[in-house]
């Protein structure tokens, strides 16, 4: 089925059934985050191990954030053959940067200068993230390697490969977590760190596979040429705007570092992270349904918005039984391994973390919105709000309250997200 008949009246249906693949894709994600921490939970050293690997994989993420959004762009703009070599070629280039950036970031003086000077880690903390951040070298390029094609799956209606790509990355994960615990004794971020590098690996090498009879139709196409520079345009606010959010997250780190209890706070916030995730997840994957199934003249618009309406409610609703039950502790303890103590500890940062999860969906249709429009540049906007938000809460959160670390980060998270939907809101009322 093309695309243009498939979102020809839009059904509730056909909203789902594009839906459903690229949220058990995001899920399958999320899954991520939870099983790792439990590796390295039941390892040597869990809470040096955990911080180590919750602060590599923020460095890992700030070099990856240019090129995050290259899916998005890859489903807006690649149609025929002359916008997929331009575009590819803008990503293969945009890949580069981000590695030679991240080896620079790598030379031992710079990155313990950072590490330690500024963001105070311990010295054994900050040993165990410089190992894991060399391992996880070839995450971001692979990435955006993975997402541009993904993009162009996306595109042309076959969402279901993308999941199939993350039940590849899924498995490579769990194998060489499996073969490394038990047949290893390296310390537990390495383990964390080697599974992640992997997993990415094999599935942006599945997505190619997956991508290329697709591909064959896509270069047979003659269209309009684009050029670098409508490319560039386009693609800066997206990439600015991810840049500026996760670049948030050594800040966070930062300041966190210089809490009460900052070892706790650093070893539990990625735990709580990887746990609402799973939930955020479900909103992440609409950003992409959203540009897909506007149409052209936005005829998909009120269907898709009461859809995203619906997921808001029942991510809140599940994610806050899990927090205010039992089921919390289940979570950390159980699944997780936390000790009891870390495991109390996590419980109120969590519940203050649960309305993150419908203000992912908010944002995610938001955006979907404006990308559609090819007006971007108020998603940058948002995300500098946002990030202004959260140093600003951070600072009186920590130099005037003296609150707990894990507790001011999640509180000065979910102010810069309030702020961010309240601005996008605006100028998304003005395109829906």
């Amino acid at each position: 089925m093309t695309k243009k008949a498939f979102t020809k009246e839009l059904t509730y249906k056909k909203i789902f059934i594009f839906w459903v693949p690229l949220a058990a894709t995001w899920l399958m994600m999320s899954v991520e985050g939870p099983f790792l921490a439990a590796v390295i939970a039941r390892l040597a050293d869990p809470k040096f191990n955990l911080a180590a690997y919750g602060v590599a994989f923020s460095f890992a993420l700030i070099v990856e954030a240019p090129v995050i959004m290259i899916m998005s762009a890859s489903t807006a703009l690649v149609k025929d053959a002359k916008s997929f070599y331009k575009l590819r070629n803008f990503t293969y280039w945009l890949n580069a940067i981000i590695t030679i950036l991240m080896l620079i970031g790598l030379i031992p003086t710079i990155f313990y200068f950072i590490s330690e000077d500024l963001i105070g880690l311990p010295p054994a903390v900050a040993k165990l993230t410089h190992i894991a951040s060399i391992i996880l070298l070839p995450w971001p390029a692979t990435i955006g390697y993975r997402r541009f094609y993904q993009g162009i799956l996306i595109r042309n209606n076959l969402t279901r490969r993308v999941a199939y790509g993350t039940i590849i990355r899924l498995f490579s994960m769990a194998i060489t977590a499996f073969v490394m615990y038990n047949f290893t004794t390296v310390p537990g971020v390495v383990v964390g760190a080697a599974a992640l590098s992997m997993a990415v690996t094999m599935e942006a090498i599945a997505s190619k596979i997956m991508v290329y009879k697709i591909l064959q139709k896509v270069k047979s196409i003659e269209g309009e040429d684009i050029s670098f520079r409508y490319i560039y345009n386009f693609y800066y606010p997206l990439a600015l705007t991810t840049t500026i959010a996760l670049g948030v997250h050594p800040v966070v780190t930062f300041f966190v570092g210089r809490a009460k209890l900052p070892i706790e706070s650093l070893a539990v916030l990625p735990v709580i992270n990887s746990l609402v995730f799973i939930f955020r997840a479900i909103g992440l994957s609409y950003q992409e349904v959203g540009i897909s199934l506007l149409g052209d003249n936005f005829e998909g618009f009120q269907k898709l918005k009461k859809f995203a309406f619906s997921i808001a409610v029942t991510v809140f609703s599940i994610l806050a039984i899990v927090a205010f039950t039992p089921l919390s502790l289940f979570w950390f303890e159980t699944v997780s391994g936390l000790s009891n103590e870390l495991s109390n500890f996590s419980v109120l940062p969590l519940q203050l973390f649960v309305v993150m999860a419908p203000m992912t969906v908010l944002i995610s249709w938001q955006r979907a919105v404006l990308v559609k429009s090819q007006y971007t540049k108020p998603i940058t906007w948002a995300t500098f709000i946002e990030v202004v938000g959260i140093i600003f809460v951070l600072y009186f959160a920590i130099s005037y309250f003296d609150l707990v670390g894990a507790v001011a980060a999640i509180i000065a998270l979910v102010f810069g997200r309030i702020g961010a939907n309240i601005y996008l809101q605006f100028h998304y009322k003005k395109k829906g």
